[in-house]
Order: structure tokens, then sequence, then C-alpha cells
């Protein structure tokens, strides 16, 4: 692989910091990297390889015909801005944002799944939310072969994907219950703290929260199936890092426990951790600090014959976000896609 120029924007951030250090695990060749964030962070300092490198506050003029590579790991208003700058540029340009996911010129990728969508983007490739990225991926395996035709999903997710703070925030408000104090940090929409919050993002006028609706149209996004029937419900848990969630699907074709077991097995994205003999399942340890997708309790639905439910995991930080961004990156250098 190439050695290219890579410019982070929210290179202070919880995601770009974590890129950093799976750029450094998988030994990905950096000609010149860069870290832009908010004047908050500027001009702190961050080692890599050996290097000092200073965070730079970000401005329109901070992106330049140099930076062969962009990751914006910031807001959606942030991404809206700079993307199209950094575009113009040349620059190759994954977004880490909602900004861009369902723009039909921009592809929403899970290279696991529907790599060939680099082959057409026009500077900006987008990657999905950290919910729908571990549910796509374990029911790909099946759908390629068993076309998917309607999924319940009920999430239990950590705080990290709401960033560094809300993992201060969970720490400071268990410190405090422990202690017999409420003391709600703000970084939920309710104390987190030995709570469940069934509420991530605003309400729209349908009654389901916009991280639920991300999950059903970005999931159609990328199977490239408009008509799959999707119904989610996204839960905040005290817990720092996995997001786990429960999946009810239904397919063309009745499908039992033993083939869905077979197909997700086969899959090298996956990894499955399922005997109940045993009481073998996966849980949000397991899958913390790992590019894993975790899938287990698979199961035949009791109510509707043909369906099945199962239970999976990933890390929001690594597989929901970095990790996939340089599975973007190497991908499309594979494929040629990112100017010389």
């Amino acid at each position: 692989m190439e050695a290219y120029n890579i410019t982070v924007v929210g290179g202070a951030g919880i995601v770009g910091r974590e890129f950093l250090k799976i750029l450094d695990e998988r030994q990905v060749p950096v000609g010149r990297l860069r870290l832009l964030a908010t004047s908050r962070s500027a001009g702190k300092r961050v080692e890599f390889r050996g290097a000092t490198i200073t965070i730079e506050e970000t401005t329109e003029a901070s992106l330049t015909g140099d930076d062969q590579v962009v990751f914006l790991s910031a807001s959606g208003a942030a991404s809206k801005q700079l993307a199209p700058i950094a575009a113009a540029n040349g620059s190759f340009v994954i977004d880490d944002s909602s900004a861009f996911r369902m723009d039909p010129g921009v592809p929403l990728v899970i290279p696991e799944i529907n790599a060939e969508d680099l082959e057409w983007h026009r500077g900006i490739v987008s990657q999905p939310n950290c919910t729908t990225t571990p549910m796509a991926l374990a029911l790909y395996p099946i759908h390629r072969v068993n076309p998917l035709r309607r999924i319940i999903v009920s999430t239990y997710q950590a705080v990290a994907g709401a960033g560094a703070a809300a993992v201060e925030g969970l720490r400071s408000e268990t410190e405090a219950a422990l202690a017999g104090r409420h003391q709600p940090s703000g970084t939920q929409k309710r104390e987190i703290a030995f709570n469940a919050v069934p509420q991530i993002d605003l309400f729209a006028e349908d009654g389901y929260t916009k991280e639920e609706i991300k999950m059903a149209n970005e999931t159609r996004k990328i199977l490239h199936a408009p008509e799959i029937a999707i119904s989610a419900t996204c839960v905040r848990i005290p817990t720092f890092f996995g997001h786990a969630m429960t999946v009810w699907a239904e397919f063309e074709r009745p499908i039992g426990a033993a083939e869905a077991r077979a197909l997700m097995a086969a899959f090298p994205a996956i990894t499955v951790m399922d005997d109940p003999a045993t009481e073998r399942y996966p849980t949000p340890m397991d899958v913390a600090g790992t590019d894993s997708v975790l899938v287990g309790r698979i199961r035949s639905d009791s109510s509707k014959p043909g369906a099945i439910t199962f239970w999976t995991l990933t890390d929001s930080i690594r597989k929901g976000a970095a990790a996939n961004v340089i599975d973007v990156l190497v991908e499309a250098d594979r494929r040629g896609l990112i100017r010389r």
C-alpha cells in the first residue's frame, strides 16, 4: 500500500485517537500526518511512530491539495462545510458523520459488503452509523443467498458512542451513585449510571429517533435493498465500550438456526460464539478493543416459523468507526481510487 498524506479532522477525539492507534497496529504506511481539531484542542501534542504532532485548529484554509486522504471525524455541520472543500482539492475524503450517508451521489461503504460502490465515488465516501455496521455484517451472508424481507432490532449501546465526555460522564455518575448521590453528568438524555435510556438522538414526527431511522435507511442503502421493512429501538446502557443488539430477521425463504449459523460462521468478518450447552455467547467485554463482529444466541423464532433471532456486538469506536475507515482506505488503495 502507498504511503499517503493523511489529515484527520477531529484528531483529538475518541475516534480520531483510535484511528491513529489502528494505523499503527496494522502498520499502515503513512506519508505526512496532520491532526486538526477545535480551538480547545489546538496546540496539544500527540505522539505517533516516534514523532510529535501538534494539533492544529480547523479552518477552511486548513485543507490543501497536499492532503491526499482526509478523514472527517467531527460533527455533521463540520463535514458539510469541509468535505466539499477537501474533495475539490482532489483529496479522498472519508466522512464519519451522518452528513452524506443518504446522499445518492455518495457511496456508503462497509468494504466486506459493498466495496464495489467505492468505484463511483466523487471524492467523498461515507461510512455508516456504528449500530448499522454490526447488524448489516451479521445479516449479509444470509441476505446474499436469501434476501431479507423484515428486520426488528433493539440495541444496547455503550456510552463511548457518544464520545469521550460520555465515557467520563458514566465514570463520574457511577462513583457518585455508589456514594449514594444522584449526580447527572449531562452527557445523556437521562442519568445513565445504573440506568437504561431509550433515546439516542432526537425524536422525529413518527416517534422514532434519528438513530433508529439511520439504522433502517443505511442498511437498505448498503445492501442495495430499499424494500426491506425495518423497525429499530435504540437504547443507551451503562457500559463503556461495545454496542450490542438483538436482531429478529425474516427472509424470502424460511431459514433455520443451523443454516443461519453456518452461513454466518463462513463469513470472514463474523466470529460466531454460540453454544447454549456451555453458556457460550458474546458480551460487550468480549468485543471491547477488538475489530470483531461477534454473533451468538442464534435461534429459530418461536412465534414466526422460518424467521431467526440472534445477538450481535461490535466495538463502536473500532469496527463501528475507526477500523472501518481504515478498511475503506485500504480497499480504495487496492482499487487505485486515491489520487497519487
